[in-house]
């Protein structure tokens, strides 16, 4: 499995020698609903199979699909999305924490956009719970958080972090029922006959050993705001540590051990709220202060060819519009189609942002009611 980052969209839109094949699926997590998630997939699979009848390399492309419809392990573990892309030498599986509409499609390119939703949405958000004990990542939106693993790259407790070097009194272990974020376990360390301050000091190494890998493999490469939750006397003492620029003002001054993650979801949101709610103002803003001086359109015409010239700086597209056809790349025009059906075609608007993204500009998938035009895209130019 890969995290999905802006850095993995940017490689994933590169352009690659068809055919691509794209499946989304909207599964679920628990049981029974799960029981349907395969039969879903087998069907979406079918349609697939469906576009490349005539093609002699249809048993190669359609490998990877047929791995993941016969493997059991595979669906006891779903989120509430399924994604796959795959080529004759590729394939990338994403499980996501959001819901995808069903669709599957064969096309010169990887259908996109709903994974640019994802990545570039507007409510997306980091959450770090952090202990002098231990310390948790989880990633979500207004709908919910997950956890992310990071015990690959990070130490998420201070034995992990510290070990021998750990003082004395953080030696001597009581349990409790309490867990990280609600989740019913934990082990709560006391420091009988020690020093307060060499406690501090750990706590200060442990934070020390943890920030700089959470702020490199995860907060930065993922550009989303990061909500600290732990106790006040602990948000100080790590902010002066932090060289995150994405870790927002304020956090949550509660200990995460006392939230579950229903409650700690609550509390990032309405933290969080505003601050995206203003970016967005902000970015609808500078579109129509470009559009006053000639630097933005949202003529589809006009767009696709400043984005060919590669003028684009920022394109925003509505998440549910679609529009049947191709960029042709060289004429450097849009090819329309009737429907989805034929494999040589796919979503104009997909296309678009795929092309901006090539070219190191921003993209933005958004929420009808957002959009600053009628038209179904809006571009800004860098001139």
């Amino acid at each position: 499995m890969i995290n999905l980052t802006n850095a993995v969209l940017i490689d994933l839109a590169r352009k690659r020698e068809g055919p691509c094949l794209s499946l989304y699926q909207h599964t679920h997590r628990h049981h029974p609903d799960n029981a349907k998630d395969p039969i879903l997939f087998a069907n979406l699979v079918k349609e697939i199979e469906a576009s490349l009848k005539d093609s002699p390399l249809a048993a190669r492309l359609l490998k990877p699909f047929y791995k993941i419809r016969d493997d059991a392990e595979f669906w006891r573990h779903t989120l509430d999305g399924l994604v796959v892309l795959s080529t004759e030498s590729e394939s990338h599986v994403f499980r996501i924490p959001r819901e995808v509409p069903d669709f599957a499609v064969v096309a010169d390119s990887w259908h996109l956009k709903p994974l640019l939703r994802i990545e570039q949405t507007a409510d997306r958000f980091q959450v770090l719970c952090l202990t002098r004990e231990w310390v948790r990542l989880y990633e979500g939106n207004r709908d919910g958080l997950d956890e992310i693993d990071i015990a690959n790259d990070v130490p998420t407790t201070i034995d992990a972090a510290l070990g021998s070097e750990l003082t004395e009194p953080y030696q001597k272990v009581s349990s409790y029922g309490m867990g990280p974020a609600g989740t019913g376990s934990s082990t709560m360390r006391h420091g009988h006959g020690g020093k307060k301050e060499e406690v501090e000091k750990d706590t200060e190494r442990f934070f020390r050993f943890i920030e700089r890998p959470i702020t490199e493999k995860y907060s930065r490469p993922s550009g989303l705001p990061l909500i600290l939750v732990t106790l006040p006397e602990y948000q100080g003492k790590f902010r002066s540590i932090s060289q995150n620029r994405l870790l927002l003002d304020g956090g949550i001054p509660l200990d995460p051990s006392s939230l579950s993650v229903v409650e700690l979801k609550e509390k990032a949101w309405e933290l969080i709220q505003p601050v995206l709610k203003q970016n967005m103002e902000d970015l609808v803003a500078e579109f129509n202060s470009a559009r006053s001086k000639n630097l933005a359109s949202d003529q589809l015409d006009e767009v696709v060819s400043a984005a060919f010239d590669g003028r684009v700086s920022t394109v925003m597209v509505e998440a549910r519009k679609k529009l049947p056809g191709r960029l042709n790349h060289h004429s450097k025009k849009i090819e329309h189609a009737p429907d989805f059906v034929s494999p040589e075609f796919g979503d104009i608007l997909d296309d678009i942002l795929e092309l901006v993204i090539r070219q190191s500009g921003t993209a933005r998938v958004m929420p009808e009611e957002l959009m600053p035009t009628d038209s179904g895209i809006a571009a800004i130019y860098r001139y």
